[in-house]
């Protein structure tokens, strides 16, 4: 008999489950709230269905590419990746293009790319690599190995979003704390890091524009924290342009009110004409109109179930940068997903963060299908070193196994990193 499809893929079967349902909920979704999007374009949902089938297919074939690539090749990447990163930010604001007011795009003629999604891909791999060749013995070398990096690389994307900026540095806080690095490192990081904020804004306040999303975000913040005290002293038309502000998020709060347990059904969202990003921003609203708290549970379920194999992952990894890469990344995604539910429920102020996997296709859904990956790159591997395992145990050759799956110098330049968890070489 045939083997299935994934029967045939090595590594976590549950991850390639969650990835190929995400996949298929998000052609669903994309069809049903494109309608907006689809009037404005003047033309018709299906154009929109064929093209995110067209972005889905992309970023399978991008994740299968990363799932194929040796770890070693990712290690001798880290750097590279950080620095072309940071390069391309660093150009965005020059030769980008605007985009719903904000500059975070580059045109490449056929389509545009947001290096902002490369470079939360390359911090984590440059963090893994840098926290595995490093002891960081010294404060010095944490700030130089560290510190100025993450900190370039959050400067230049708070030109172009702030809430992009907060969540690179709140996912390198996490994989420091995984790391085990000293907490009174992070304690002082986390200093340098408020001072030079609290130093970007007053600069901001004293006219210079090149932190122009400052203006954004703390608008948001403040009606969000203080909207009620704020409206009883506003005139009429300060109203109106305060509620234009907070359109998306009242227009998601009507969505979510309005139904149940079930939901009103497939294609029967009506908020969807109404938000102005209902395909990407808002699409978890979407979700709960359509389909109740029912579907908008199970959505968070996928992504826990996906979260939890990624920790039963990073337990049966041998090698630092192995272990953080993938705990990096499985935050990456679900603390993203995470902060797109709170704004689209209304627990934080707008972000725009789009829902992984899900939201309308683009650089996002791309880059973060190398993500998962380079996961289940990390699980493949781990998965054929046990076959082998297990194959010279029963006495049979081991080279029978795929062995081209597995980098040779995977197996040879890293024993001296090898470890039982990824803090243990700071202890």
């Amino acid at each position: 008999m045939e083997k299935s499809m994934l029967s045939r893929l090595n590594g976590d079967k549950v991850i390639w489950t969650v990835v190929f349902l995400l996949s298929l909920i998000s052609i669903a979704l994309i069809y049903s709230s494109s309608s907006s999007l689809a009037y404005k374009e003047k033309t018709t949902n299906f154009a929109f269905l064929i093209k995110q089938i067209q972005f889905v297919f992309m970023g399978l074939v991008a994740l299968y590419a990363c799932y194929k690539i040796p770890l070693g090749w990712y290690r001798g990447l880290a750097n590279i990746a950080l620095l072309v990163s940071v390069i391309l930010l660093a150009l965005t604001p020059i030769i980008g293009v605007e985009i719903n007011g904000a500059k975070r795009w580059i045109n490449l003629g056929f389509t545009t790319f947001q290096p902002t999604e490369m470079a939360k891909i390359a911090i984590v791999l440059y963090l893994a690599r840098a926290l595995e060749v490093s002891r960081l013995e010294t404060f010095k070398e944490f700030l130089i190995r560290i510190i100025i990096p993450v900190g370039v690389t959050c400067v230049l994307i708070l030109i172009g979003s702030v809430s992009a900026a907060l969540f690179v540095g709140m996912i390198s806080l996490l994989m420091l704390i995984i790391a085990g690095v000293k907490w009174n490192y992070i304690f002082k990081a986390g200093g340098i890091a408020g001072g030079m904020l609290v130093l970007i804004v007053i600069l901001h306040l004293c006219g210079l524009t090149l932190f122009s999303r400052l203006d954004t975000a703390m608008s948001r913040v403040t009606k969000f924290t203080k909207g009620v005290e704020i409206e009883a002293e506003m005139t009429a038309e300060e109203k109106q342009k305060a509620a234009d502000k907070t359109y998306q998020a009242d227009m998601a709060k009507v969505a979510i009110s309005s139904v149940g347990i079930i939901g009103k059904g497939p294609g029967k969202s009506t908020q969807r004409y109404f938000l102005p990003h209902p395909y990407s921003d808002y699409i978890f609203t979407i979700i709960i109109e359509e389909y109740g708290m029912a579907g908008g549970i199970g959505v968070i379920l996928l992504y826990l179930w996906f979260l939890f194999r990624c920790i039963i992952l990073v337990k049966n990894c041998t090698k630092v940068f192995t272990a953080l890469t993938v705990a990096g990344l499985g935050l990456l995604i679900t603390v993203q997903a995470t902060l797109h539910i709170l704004v689209n429920v209304g627990y934080l102020p707008v972000t725009g963060h789009t829902l992984p996997l899900l939201s309308l296709g683009g650089t996002s859904l791309v880059i973060l299908s190398c993500a998962f990956g380079i996961i289940l790159s990390v699980s493949r591997t781990i998965d054929v070193s046990s076959q082998k395992k297990k194959l010279a145990a029963a006495g049979a050759d081991a080279p029978q196994v795929e062995a081209t799956t597995v980098d040779a110098k995977e197996n040879t330049e890293d024993k001296e990193y090898e470890i039982m968890g990824p803090g243990d070489q700071f202890k």
